[in-house]
Formats: C-alpha cells, sequence, structure tokens
C-alpha cells in the first residue's frame, strides 16, 4: 500500500453499520475495520480489503433511505423516513473486480455510508478523478454479434449479461449483428469509422474472431499502404484493440488470454482497458495472400478432421468427436517438405516447463527481438543457408502459435508456446501405429511431455513452408478437387472406407477452424501484431502477498 503521505483521501466510514477506516491513493482503495477490543484474536477473519483503482468498474452517489417508526395520534405504528426529520447520511457504492475459482472474475460491490454530503461528494469526486485518469480504459466500442454462432446465444449473452455491465462502466457502444458470413471482416475492411472507437468487440466463437482480425489487419496495412500478398513485407501493428465475448462453439482464444470462456470475465477485462499483445501468423501461396493465423494450422490429423466435421454441421458439436474418431482409425499419412527457419537469439523452448502467463518474460524478451529477425530473415538468413528441411511422411504437421488449450485438451498442443514471444511451435508426428499416436494425442490431457516420443519434433520457428510430395503444381491439385469425374467419386470412397488400402495422397489445412484451398504454403510469424482487451492467464495465487497486510 502507499505511504500515509500519498493518500489522497483517509476518513472513518461506515459499511454495514461497521465503522471502518477508508483510504484513497493513486493505485489503491482500502477498508480496514476498527476494532473495539484491544485483545488479540489470532483466529479472527482479517477485516482489512483492498482493490487496485485500476480494477474499479464504477463509483455512484445514493441517498441513504432510513426508515423509523413512531406511534401515530391513532395508537397505530406508522413508518416515517429519518430524512423528514434531519438530512439523511448519505452513501456511495464502488463496483469492482473479485477474483473467483478458475479465472472467472465477477462483479462486487461495497457501499460506504458517510456523515455528511460533502464528504460523500468528495470521495465519489476522488474516485471517478482518478478513474479518468485512466487512459487505457475504453469509452465507445465498436460490437459485432454473430446472432448464429455456437448455440445461437450470441444477442442473448450481449443483452442479458454484457450490455449492462458497459452501461454500468460508462461505456459507448455501436452494436451491429451480423447478418451473413464475413459481415463484419467487410465492414471492417470498407464502411467501419475506426478513428471513432477504441476498440472493437466480437461477439462469437474463434471463427467470429478470425473475422474481426482479417478485416481490421487488412484496413490497417492498406491505409499504411503495405501490400499483402508479399510474404516478405513487415506488417503494420494495429491501434485499436480486440476484444472478444465467448459465444461460440470453441473459444480456443479466450481460453489462452484470459483462462476462461466466462462472458462476464471477458467483459470486465475490456471494461478495465486491459491490454495482450499477440502474434499473427501470415499464410501465403504462391506470393498470394491467403489467411491469417492466430491459433492452429494444422495439415494431416487435424486438417482432415475439420475437413470430415464439415459435412456433419447437422451434428452440432458433436461432429467433432464423431470426426476425430473416424480420422483416428482411418489413419491417414502424408507424404511432403518442411522447410523451417528456427528462431535464434530467444528465451525458452517448446519443451519448457513454463507457461505462458501474465507478464510473461519470455514474450517481452522475444518481443524486443522481433525487429531484428524481420532484417535478418530477408537479407542474411536464407543467403547463410539456415533455412532447414525435413522430408517425409507424416501424420499430422501442426503449428500453433498458442497453447491451444481448451476445455477438450487442458493442456493444449503446445503448452509453453506464448502468445506474443514473435514464433510458433512447429510440431511434427511422423508416420507411426495406431497405438503410438493414440500415445501422443492423450499425453495432450495429462501431465506427461507430450514430444518425448520418437516419433514427434517440434521446432520453436519464425518462418516456415511446407509442400506436399504428390502435386509439384498446386494449382493442378486444385482443379483434381474440384473435378467431379468418377475417378474423384471413387477416391472420396476410399478415404471414407480405408479398408480397400488407398491412402490419399494429400491433406488439407486447418487455418483456425478454416480450410485453406492451398496444400503448398509459405507461414511467417509477425509479433505483437494486434492486441486483445485481456492480460493473459493469471497465476493462481493460494495465498496472497503476505507483505501486504490489506491482501489477506
Amino acid at each position: 500500500m502507499d505511504r500515509l503521505g500519498r493518500l489522497l483521501l483517509l476518513s472513518e466510514l461506515r459499511v454495514r453499520n461497521a465503522a471502518y477506516d477508508v483510504s484513497l491513493s493513486r493505485s489503491l482503495l482500502s477498508w480496514k475495520r476498527r476494532v473495539s477490543s484491544p485483545v488479540y484474536h489470532p483466529f479472527r477473519p482479517s477485516m482489512c480489503h483492498s482493490v487496485p483503482v485500476s480494477e474499479i468498474i464504477s463509483v455512484r452517489e445514493e441517498e441513504e433511505e432510513n426508515v423509523s417508526k413512531q406511534i401515530d395520534d391513532e395508537g397505530s405504528w406508522k413508518k416515517i423516513r429519518e430524512g423528514e426529520r434531519k438530512d439523511c447520511r448519505q452513501t456511495f457504492t464502488v463496483s469492482y473486480v473479485e477474483r473467483c475459482r478458475q479465472h472467472r472474475w465477477r462483479c462486487a460491490e461495497v457501499t460506504f455510508t458517510c456523515p455528511d454530503r460533502v464528504l460523500c461528494q468528495s470521495w465519489v469526486s476522488s474516485i471517478r478523478e482518478q478513474l479518468a485518469s485512466i487512459t487505457s480504459r475504453p469509452k465507445h466500442l465498436l460490437i459485432y454479434i454473430n446472432p448464429y454462432g455456437g448455440k445461437r446465444q450470441g444477442k442473448r449473452i450481449y443483452e442479458q449479461k454484457v450490455a449492462p455491465l458497459f452501461a454500468h462502466a460508462g461505456i459507448l457502444t455501436h452494436v451491429i449483428i451480423t447478418e451473413h458470413a464475413n459481415h463484419a471482416r467487410d465492414h471492417l475492411r470498407t464502411n467501419a469509422e475506426l478513428k471513432k472507437f477504441d476498440g472493437v468487440v466480437c461477439v462469437g466463437g474463434d471463427g467470429m474472431f478470425s473475422e474481426i482480425i482479417h478485416g481490421l489487419i487488412w484496413r490497417t496495412q492498406i491505409n499504411s499502404g503495405i501490400d499483402v500478398n508479399c510474404p516478405d513485407e513487415t506488417l503494420t501493428p494495429c491501434s485499436l484493440r480486440i476484444g472478444i465475448i465467448p459465444a461460440g462453439s470453441t473459444d480456443c482464444i479466450c481460453f489462452a488470454t484470459v483462462g476462461t470462456n466466462d462472458p462476464v470475465t471477458s467483459a470486465l477485462h475490456i471494461i478495465v482497458g486491459d491490454s495482450q499483445p499477440m502474434d499473427v501468423c501470415s499464410v501465403h501461396h504462391n506470393n498470394s495472400f491467403l489467411r491469417y493465423s492466430v491459433s492452429l494450422l494444422g495439415y494431416g490429423f487435424y486438417g482432415d478432421v475439420l475437413t470430415d466435421s464439415e459435412r456433419k454441421r447437422w451434428m452440432g458439436p458433436a461432429r467433432y468427436d464423431f470426426s476425430g474418431l473416424k480420422m483416428f482409425l482411418t489413419h491417414n499419412y502424408y507424404e511432403g517438405t518442411v522447410s523451417y527457419l528456427p528462431a535464434k537469439g530467444i528465451m525458452g523452448t517448446p519443451r519448457d516447463a513454463a507457461r505462458c502467463r501474465t507478464g510473461c518474460v519470455v514474450c517481452q524478451h522475444n518481443g524486443q527481438k522481433a525487429e531484428k529477425y524481420e532484417l535478418d530473415e530477408t537479407s542474411d538468413c536464407e543467403s547463410d543457408g539456415e533455412w532447414r528441411t525435413i522430408r517425409g511422411k507424416f501424420l499430422a504437421i501442426n503449428a500453433a502459435s498458442m497453447s491451444c488449450a481448451c476445455p477438450r485438451s487442458p493442456k493444449g498442443l503446445s503448452p509453453a508456446a506464448h502468445l506474443a514471444d514473435g514464433t510458433t511451435d512447429l510440431i511434427l508426428v511422423r508416420k507411426c501405429s495406431r497405438f503410438n499416436f493414440l500415445r501422443h494425442l492423450l499425453r495432450h490431457t495429462n501431465k506427461d511431455d507430450q514430444f518425448d516420443l520418437n516419433f514427434v519434433e517440434v521446432h520453436r520457428v519464425v518462418r516456415f513452408r511446407f509442400t506436399p510430395r504428390h502435386c509439384q503444381s498446386d494449382s493442378d491439385l486444385e482443379l483434381d478437387l474440384l473435378d467431379n469425374s468418377k475417378s474423384q467419386i471413387f477416391s472420396q470412397i476410399c478415404r471414407d472406407h480405408p479398408a480397400c488400402g488407398c491412402a490419399p495422397a494429400y491433406s488439407s489445412w486447418n487455418c483456425d477452424g478454416d480450410i485453406l484451398t492451398h496444400m503448398a504454403i509459405d507461414v511467417r510469424v509477425h509479433c505483437q501484431l494486434i492486441k486483445l482487451f485481456a492480460r493473459g492467464i493469471e497465476k493462481p495465487q493460494v495465498f496472497e502477498d503476505l507483505s501486504n497486510p490489506c491482501a489477506l
């Protein structure tokens, strides 16, 4: 807590008819109950509380309606307000963030009673001045709601759980309900007046978030005069932060940046103005831009699962389990060549025990080296022969720019991946038996090192390329995919019924839940290209800091 000389206010106020010493500094609001008895009680629960000013949501002034009773002239009891006889004591209520289990946040309140109106107004104005001085807090937000994603609950979640909190915090909103796929992306590219807003919020799942970043990044690069089709271009970071209110089938981004898929928690992170930088991968094919990726690029197993599940959307979220089991039993492998540029001079490896958390030192250290990587990559690295090449048969090729943790996989595909270190973890799973592949998949859910298998290798890279073996011309492969000839029909039957022993020559790339139309791709990591209204996953604290007596 700040020293006494730095306090802005210090008063004796009442909370629930108990006397408290309440103090306000530029960083902390604290209230400590006055103890009348000098006897020390070691097992008495602490009556001291403190809240960072940055986590105060709002403050409002109220009148305390004290009611007493008296007997009227007819002998019956009559309620009268104290205000009819003397001035009401004034109260003010402070709303603040309260932490719950599993990284959830809730809005809590405490009401202070002041002896007079002047003191109450002084407290309210002082707290509001401190809140107004926090420039990171958004004042005007552009919000896109996907009413069809997940269980079609996006509009209801926003109206019932999020909108009241934004109004309580005094945040102005402009809400757009999307009407079709890529509505939000196209609006951000062309019509949105971004200068009016402090941030963009999407209410939906990972697909809706993908629309937002594609529209926002594209708009930023066009305004900066950057050619998005050139894979060697250094992209300009987006100035507006992005908020996610989870309301989809999968909320991988929320789990990685907040730790939970709770909409109230995400709304509170937006209100307090948190900021979490995040890497973005650009995906190109033959100097033509395809997509951006922030979580997973998967070829082989995860690409096949997505392709098969898209044909079974009528099953709802259960389609992922069904398609996952089907692809596991099919056990297809694919031949190809992977070339990658390893990250150098960085902290951390993909097999570290440490995880990316709030205030991650790995992201801070490696982020400072990102500019040097971008300069060296195009000028020196290729000529020096630092690219490394691996050829083989693979069950899966995955690039994880974050842990990709979710309820189905609490550890994620790469538990030690970082959100903002300018790298992605390239995971190569070579051809192996079904039993061994099952061992690898099961390690996503336990504490074992999932990369400690002789058929699995992982590399922390800043760029990589992939070329499938069976298509020297990727455009020829696309023509085959679009051809509805008999041979294509028979090959489809073979893929659905692997007993015939025919293995397909190609898979599809799963790019954050979308299927890429090309197999041969060039992927580059852009360090901290976007920022989210988040702070990373907070470290669980079983015991608070004992050096701060008000934290007990």
